[in-house]
């Protein structure tokens, strides 16, 4: 056939006698022009311009800024293509009836589609590089296309012909689209002036855009980025190079920062409190006030959601109408027949070709699908947007919130951190959910009346099941919430156990108490599973009834239909249903989730409320002259969100210009005598009774004022009043203007920052080297620094390193004598001090430091002795001050309270005396080098190793790391599977493939069933055939729901099984473990696999693999049921393959970056509210508000921004999966329509086509959470590789002697000892022998092997030559349960468990009462547990906190003496007791131990004078070994020294 532009069947086709414009031919020929002479203009301009200049400039980001009536063009542009589409095919589809080939029908659309793409291309280049000029190209185009499609639709109406015919109607619209598209190019003109005017607008990019640190760039990029998240692909893919961190994701855009939002939401919630001022029944709305603040952008993803769920209804129809004309085409084999004498198609005529609808479905798919996901950003951005909005409003209220309400419970940390943890993410999970609540209805109404429509009333009866399911669904699902109530109750039982057992790991293993404890764990652990079964079983319920309910629902409107009509069911009917009710079951299943987060939501605003309305604190006049300083300087300064850039430098440098406009006044020169006069003072905690009553008092400005008096009488009570922290009743507190913003304050209970040592000093002020220093002098914290593994850069508070009450208190008064400010208020700050501490803080700090600098200091203190050096003293007593003035008008005017005083301060001088022997200090920093040394050394290894590590990797590029990252750790998922046993792994996959098989087999029968021949309900045989395919349709289905329980069954429980013996071997490794790995390994970090590790692998991972088993299989057995019915469809699997696997492949390691992102910003989040609301006086004394609010305003950006990107990167993976869906269904579609197969098997490729694109991204995103989780089992089973103590011994328990060590005889042979085998000795060739009953005490300095000697009694320690013979037994060949269970130790560190006195004492339960009542007596505390609830049975807390050190020692000695052995060993036992204590342990030892051998290691020389023998050690080796009188006489030996600098 010949080609010819207007045909060549015709011979008047170039007659333009009747002229030019009725020539059709011509006027097609006309529109070509604008056409092709838009690509003219601006191929050479694209190809030649940005060429040079996009390699010449880089531009900053891929769009600058929008033109006016940028998003309107896109839209119009893709309207413009989609009707360019519709044009081709009815050209195309118009030739087809030609006898010859007519040109003119298609070129010219095709030359249309090519044009707008190339105009779209262009403008966007234009827009990026800001050239408006350019634009005038397109201007001319848009009116060339405007005038030429005109023509020929008045061409058309002159002709006559009717708008049913479909090429009018397209005419029609693109004359519509034209004509916009000049208007919108004339509003360009217009507003940017670029030509035709004087002056041309300049125009600069959005501030964010400016801003090199802003990487979020979804608000500033075009239509079509926007809808697909192309501008994401860069930050993924480089992922792949180098793990994202928080420095690629940059800062948020100003619109997102919680500022911004929290200012709307206040400005809103102000509004409704407005409202229901003068009603004082009714509370204002926050629901009002998030709907005035975030309304907009909720309607908006409404809107969408409206569209795609509209569009997603275009699948089950199209399938019907692509069924229906394939049947068509099948029976009327002839096709219509040519006509070219008509050359209109009419709209009917077009849709019936089987062509046509495959595409329309693909353009639907892809529309809806992109709908949706814009939908879901929308909601996900108005969440988080809320959530830093309402966290602003929760932090700016606990700053203001009254004291009273956070000491008199009404408010406790405990809900604070609730509201900040749970409530504000309850709301944000509702509003993702939110625009379900109003587009499901609508969903399940439409989908209702499409089925009435397609099957008529059988469609009610499958309706009716689908609805009557759904309330059980909803049961399930409160269920769900209270079995996880449960679990996470006892889940907080096992941790608080398991801790307690790692605290005191090192007393259960020389007690041999492990295994008592350890069943303790598993018993909670066992109730814990039991509600995990619970849990399982409600969760496989739900999945089944998610899977059965759609089975039920076909087989019940099937059946019903085969049976009440007289017509078969046709394929087109059978399988638009069918995927009508898979659309449905999903808005069912989601409904009962979205009703429990609408409850769950309702709770949260009422706790909000209440939270919000609770009292504040009073509005003094100069608190409300700051208040409005912070949030304008926060608005100025929004150079402070440096945080996510630069996180080396603390804040202080940006904040300290900012910090002036606080009102930071500088010193004044002159003095005011009064710096604080309270007048007639009442004053409350928030009862109404007042606490402080009648005060007058004065402060002097420059000096020091004390205030004293007795345990309780308000001296603490009497600052906070001066502060403003107490509710006025009546009376003033006169500030002298200068100091009120300008106080520092420490107060009585140590408040640290999760910061650095440096950080929680300087507290904010500028760093100024010589005054720090002055200060850590001053509070004696340079040798405490020093021990830290960073020095003042190491982190403490919280999360960071645990310091002494001394150490916290000293780092708490240095702060409040670092800031150069002019009152400093300390209460009590020598409470936790030892005496040298406390005078040389007294020296150094107060009469020096402060005195020198003239500061005005008030001191609350019980230290008598320090009265002296007091200005001004404020004596307290009960409420009310008892007299005022310097001491000597005291001495003058209340002599007995002076000499009250002075006998008081005998009795602390003696004291005094006592206490110069204990050194508290010493002390405290010894505990913080044990518990520092372990870590710096395995600190040290780790970082050796890492160094190699990182030469290694050098040399190996960076390709292995990036192959690890991108690796699924199959290994490891295949350990996990193993450990719920082989047996239920079977079943679990025997099960799974049945379930789908069947599934398949249920869909396969209904494409057999109807598509047999459309015979009529006539005779018998065809009855019988009917019920034939009735039965096996509906035994299919029963199993088919049987299967789905049963699967869902063994998925849960393999789970159960796998957390079970992955618990259970944990558990056993780790309290079998050697000692040294506790030392070595962070508490937090073993903790951690019992918490946080435990629970992913209890709770999250089967639900994650039951869901990516079952979304993989749907997807496997959609394509091999699409490849069954059409073959062809295999070849074009290839490319899509190929795709799938590299949007996986990149989406996993970005999303795992981003996931452990938004994992460690949360963290300082919540850590910084409870922070904020444990210091709250102190930082409202400082009047460090607004450092402290940006600093949260920083912290939750920070947190947003890395959720939000890991939302985009979710949308971003979902947008592609889903496109790559609507070519499955397209490339299906057009090859079964080629291949031909039975019509019912052509529906069920369809069907099957269409829930791949759902099941597609739950593939990639299963992978990727599995992949996150299994880390979780990756770091258990690190621990589960450790070695185990040696607890075999070479004898067997039954031949070491029932009562041995009955002697007490000890012999040391040769004996070298060290921690681990690739470790240095630290014991070298000891020799020694210890009589039976001797007492025998070991000395020597700090790291000399005293402590490894005693572990070494108890094979602690790895004994590799020599041996311990005791009682004729060499020690090496006992078991080792044997060995500890017969021996007796009493540790430096006294260590008591929660439960009773006499689990404490006897946890093996073999003691009777009178035996350990007679153990209490001895440790002298008989008449103190008796005076207790209970005796024997008192509780003791966590810790043994509610007795004090002295008494848990004396415990400890109890304990000892309960368990017969004729063998003690005390290990720095007195170390950290009081003289009174020792002298009572000291005795016992002597009078109730007579007849036993104890071995006593030294802390103080003086304990062990009394000694039968000493042992000096030096290095892991004896010195000295004698009885002390011998070794005293020796004027040089070690042990005389050493006894000289102890006296």
């Amino acid at each position: 056939m010949k080609v010819a532009f207007c045909g060549n069947d015709n011979t008047s086709a170039y007659n333009v006698s009747a002229g030019v414009l009725k020539n059709v031919c011509f006027v097609d020929a006309l529109n070509l022009v604008p056409h092709v002479f838009l690509l003219f203009i601006t191929f050479p301009i694209l190809f030649i311009g940005w060429g040079s200049q996009s390699s010449k400039v880089q531009i900053h980001h891929n769009t600058w800024l929008h033109f006016p009536g940028h998003n309107l063009r896109w839209i119009l542009t893709f309207t413009l293509l989609f009707v360019h589409v519709c044009e081709i095919a009815e050209g195309i589809v118009s030739d087809t009836r030609m006898n010859s080939h007519h040109l003119h029908l298609f070129l010219p659309a095709m030359m249309g589609f090519v044009a707008a793409t190339t105009a779209i291309v262009y403008y966007h280049n234009i827009e990026t590089s800001n050239f408006p000029k350019l634009l005038l190209a397109l201007f001319l185009y848009w009116i060339m296309a405007f005038v030429t499609k005109t023509i020929k639709l008045i061409r058309y109406c002159e002709d006559g012909v009717p708008l049913s015919q479909l090429r009018f109607c397209i005419t029609g619209i693109m004359v519509i689209l034209y004509g916009l598209l000049m208007a919108v190019e004339i509003n360009v003109i217009r507003v940017r002036k670029y030509v035709f005017f004087m002056n041309p607008q300049k125009v600069k990019p959005p501030e964010d855009l400016q801003d090199l640190g802003v990487r979020f760039l979804q608000p500033f990029v075009n239509l079509l980025s926007k809808a697909t998240y192309w501008w994401m692909n860069p930050l993924i893919i480089s992922a792949h190079k180098k793990p994202i961190d928080l420095k690629a994701i940059g800062k948020l855009p100003i619109a997102m920062r919680a500022l911004t939002n929290y200012v709307c939401l206040k400005e809103a919630y102000e509004e409704q409190k407005k409202k229901v001022a003068n009603q004082p029944n009714r509370i204002p709305s926050i629901w009002l006030a998030m709907y005035r603040a975030f309304g907009r952008p909720i309607l908006l993803s409404s809107t969408f959601r409206y569209l795609a769920d509209l569009l997603g209804f275009a699948g089950p129809l199209c399938i019907s109408g692509i069924v229906r004309s394939f049947q068509n085409t099948n029976q009327n084999y002839t096709t219509s027949a040519k006509d070219p004498s008509n050359p209109y198609l009419s709209s009917q005529d077009f849709f019936r070709n089987v062509y046509v609808l495959p595409v329309l479905l693909f353009l639907a798919l892809i529309l809806q699908r992109t709908f949706l996901q814009a939908s879901y950003y929308v909601t996900i951005e108005t969440g988080i947007n809320l959530r830093g909005a309402l966290l602003a409003m929760i932090y700016n209220k606990i700053l203001r919130l009254s004291t009273s309400n956070l000491s008199m419970g009404e408010m406790t940390l405990g809900q604070i951190n609730n509201l900040v943890a749970i409530e504000t993410n309850q709301l944000m999970w509702f509003l993702f959910l939110c625009p379900n609540l109003w587009a499901m209805p609508v969903q399940i109404i439409m989908g209702v009346i499409l089925l009435y429509y397609l099957l008529k009333e059988s469609a009610l009866v499958g309706a009716a099941v689908i609805v009557l399911l759904a309330p059980i669904q909803y049961f399930i699902a409160t269920k769900l919430a209270e079995a996880q109530k449960s679990t996470l109750d006892y889940s907080t039982e096992r941790l608080k156990k398991t801790n307690e057992i790692l605290k005191g790991i090192k007393l259960l293993k020389l007690y041999a108490w492990e295994h008592i404890f350890c069943t303790s764990v598993e018993e909670t652990r066992t109730k814990e599973l039991k509600s995990l079964k619970t849990f399982a079983l409600y969760t496989s319920l739900s999945i089944f009834m998610n899977a059965a309910i759609p089975i039920a629902a076909v087989l019940a409107t099937f059946v019903t239909y085969e049976y009440t009509n007289d017509t078969t069911l046709q394929p087109a009917q059978a399988f638009a249903s069918l995927s009508l009710f898979h659309i449905l079951v999903t808005p069912l299943f989601l409904l009962s989730t979205v009703v429990r987060f609408a409850v769950k939501a309702i709770i949260s605003v009422q706790k909000l409320n209440e939270f919000l309305l609770s009292d504040e604190i009073g509005e003094d006049n100069w608190r409300s002259a700051e208040s409005s300083v912070t949030y304008e300087s926060c608005k100025k300064h929004t150079g402070l969100y440096t945080k996510a850039i630069n996180r080396k430098h603390p804040l202080r440098h940006q904040l300290n210009t900012y910090e002036q406009s606080s009102g930071r006044h500088p010193r004044p020169l002159e003095i005011d005598d009064t710096a604080i006069q309270v007048t007639n003072g009442y004053f409350s905690w928030g009862s109404g009774l007042a606490t402080l009553s009648n005060i007058n008092i004065k402060i002097p400005t420059g000096q020091m004022t004390m205030i004293v008096g007795q345990v309780g009488c308000g001296k603490s009570s009497l600052l906070l009043a001066i502060l403003g922290e107490m509710q006025t009743l009546e009376g003033k507190v006169h500030w002298n203007n200068r100091n009120r913003y300008s106080v520092a304050y420490a107060a009585q209970k140590p408040w640290l920052l999760n910061a650095t040592v440096e950080e929680n000093i300087i507290f904010g002020s500028p760093f100024n080297k010589q005054r720090y220093k002055a200060v850590t002098d001053a509070c004696s914290l340079q040798p405490d620094i020093d021990l830290l593994p960073f020095g003042d850069q190491t982190e403490i508070g919280e999360r960071g390193i645990n310091l002494s009450g001394g150490q916290r208190q000293r780092i708490c008064v240095a702060r409040a004598l670092y800031q150069n400010t002019n009152m400093v208020f300390l209460d009590d700050p020598f409470s936790a001090l030892d005496i040298h501490l406390s005078d040389h803080l007294m020296q150094e700090g107060i009469l020096k430091f402060l005195q020198e600098d003239k500061r005005t200091l008030v001191l609350v203190t019980h230290k008598l002795q320090y009265l002296p050096h007091a200005d001004w003293i404020i004596a307290m007593k009960d409420g009310y001050v008892l007299r005022e003035g310097t001491l000597k008008d005291i001495q003058t005017k209340d002599v007995e309270l002076y000499e009250h005083w002075k006998t008081l301060m005998n009795r602390q001088d003696q004291e005094l005396e006592k206490d110069m022997e204990t050194d508290q200090t010493t002390l405290e920093r010894k505990t913080l080098r044990r518990a520092m040394y372990p870590r710096e050394s395995k600190a040290q290894l780790e970082d050796e190793d890492e160094e190699e590590e990182e030469e290694e990797e050098d040399d190996d590029n960076m390709s292995t790391v990036m192959r690890l990252r991108t690796k699924m750790p199959w290994k490891t998922c295949w350990r996990y599977l193993t450990s719920g046993g082989f047996f239920l792994l079977f079943l679990m996959i025997f099960s799974k493939l049945l379930k789908h098989s069947v599934i398949v087999a249920i869909d396969y029968w209904l494409a057999r069933w109807t598509s047999r021949d459309n015979e009529t309900k006539a005779s018998d045989s065809t009855d019988q055939k009917q019920s034939y395919h009735v039965a096996v349709f509906s035994v299919l289905c029963g199993a088919g729901i049987i299967l789905c329980l049963i699967t869902s069954l063994t998925v849960e429980w393999m789970g159960l099984t796998a957390a079970k013996n992955l618990h259970h071997n944990l558990l056993n490794k780790i309290i079998l473990g050697p000692i040294r790995f506790f030392d070595t390994t962070p508490l937090g970090l073993i903790l951690n696999r019992f918490s946080a590790d435990t629970n992913i692998i209890d709770q999250h991972i089967p639900p994650t693999l039951e869901s990516l088993t079952r979304s993989t299989l749907l997807c496997l057995s959609a394509i091999g049921m699409i490849s069954y019915a059409t073959p062809w469809f295999l070849v074009t699997l290839v490319p899509l393959g190929v795709a799938f696997y590299f949007i996986q492949k990149y989406f996993r390691v970005a999303s795992k970056d981003l996931q452990e992102l938004d994992d460690s910003t949360q963290l300082p989040l919540l850590c910084h509210f409870s922070e904020t609301a444990e210091g709250l006086t102190t930082i409202r004394a400082f009047r460090h508000e607004a450092r402290f609010k940006q600093h949260m305003l920083e912290l939750t950006d920070t947190n947003n921004i890395a959720y939000l990107f890991l939302s985009a990167a979710n949308r971003w993976l979902e947008v592609r999966t889903d496109y790559l869906g609507a070519c499955i269904v397209l490339t299906a579609a057009v090859t079964s329509i080629i291949y031909e197969p039975d019509s019912g098997f052509l529906g069920l490729g369809l069907l099957y086509a269409l829930t791949i694109t759902n099941y597609l991204n739950w593939v990639v995103r299963n992978l990727a959470d599995l992949e996150v989780q299994m880390g979780a089992v990756k770091k258990v089973n690190s621990f589960l590789t450790m070695e185990s103590e040696n607890y075999e011994g070479t004898m067997d328990p039954s031949q070491v002697p029932k009562d041995w060590p009955q002697e007490g005889e000890i012999k040391i042979e040769n004996l070298c000892v060290r921690y681990e085998n690739n470790l240095k000795p630290v014991l070298k060739h000891v020799k020694a022998y210890i009589k039976p009953g001797q007492k025998v005490g070991i000395c020597g300095r700090t790291g000399s092997g005293k402590s490894s000697l005693s572990l070494a009694f108890f094979r602690m320690v790895d004994i590799f030559d020599g041996r311990i013979v005791i009682d004729g037994i060499d020690i090496c060949k006992l078991p080792l349960h044997t060995l500890r269970s017969r021996l007796s130790i009493i540790l430096q560190d006294p260590i008591l468990f929660s439960g009773s006195i006499r689990f404490n004492l006897d946890p093996e339960c073999k003691c009777t009462d009178d035996r350990l009542w007679e153990a209490l007596e001895i440790a002298q505390l008989k008449n103190m547990v008796k005076s207790l609830p209970g005796g024997l049975d008192a509780v003791v807390t966590e810790g043994g906190e509610n007795f004090s050190v002295g008494q848990r020692q004396l415990f400890c000695l109890a304990r000892a003496f309960v368990r017969k052995s004729s063998i003690l060993i005390m290990d720095e036992a007195t170390a950290s007791i009081d003289m009174a204590t020792e002298n009572i342990l000291q005795k016992v030892v002597m009078t109730a131990f007579v007849d036993r051998t104890v071995v006593t290691i030294a802390h103080r020389v003086h304990t062990i004078l009394t000694a039968d023998m000493v042992i000096v050690m030096k290095r892991g080796n004896i010195l000295e070994n004698d009885t002390p009188e011998n070794l005293l006489s020796q004027e040089d030996s070690i042990f005389a020294s050493f006894v000289r600098a102890d006296m």
